[in-house]
C-alpha cells in the first residue's frame, strides 16, 4: 500500500514540476493561427477596436477614461474567447483526470 501511495506522490510531484509557462505555448494566438477570410465580421471589429486602444496615447486621459477602456478591453476579450471553438482545461483538472484514472 505504500509503495502505491509513493509512486502516486511522486508522479504527482513529476506533474507538477512543469511551469505553467511551458504549457501556453501550445497553442498560438487567436489572429495568428486564423487567415482574415475565416475571421467573422463582429469579431474583426472587435479585434481592430482592441488593437485601436492598445495604439492610444493614454497619457492624456483621465482615470474614469482609463477605467472605461479597460473595461471594454475586458468585455471585447470576452466576447472573442466565448465565440471561439475548442475546450480548455486547467492544468489541476489534467492532474486530477490522470490520477482518476491510474488510480481507478
Amino acid at each position: 500500500m505504500t509503495k502505491k501511495v509513493f509512486c502516486l506522490l511522486v508522479m504527482l510531484l513529476s506533474l507538477s514540476a512543469f511551469p505553467n509557462s511551458m504549457m501556453a505555448t501550445e497553442k498560438p494566438p487567436v489572429h495568428a493561427t486564423i487567415k482574415t477570410t475565416e475571421i467573422p465580421p463582429e469579431i474583426k471589429i472587435m479585434m481592430d477596436r482592441l488593437y485601436e486602444i492598445k495604439e492610444m496615447d493614454k497619457s492624456n486621459l483621465n482615470r474614469d477614461e482609463k477605467k472605461e477602456l479597460r473595461e471594454e478591453v475586458r468585455t471585447i476579450k470576452k466576447t472573442v474567447r466565448a465565440s471561439g471553438n475548442g475546450i480548455y482545461i486547467s492544468s489541476g483538472a489534467i492532474i486530477i483526470i490522470l490520477l482518476l484514472i491510474i488510480i481507478l
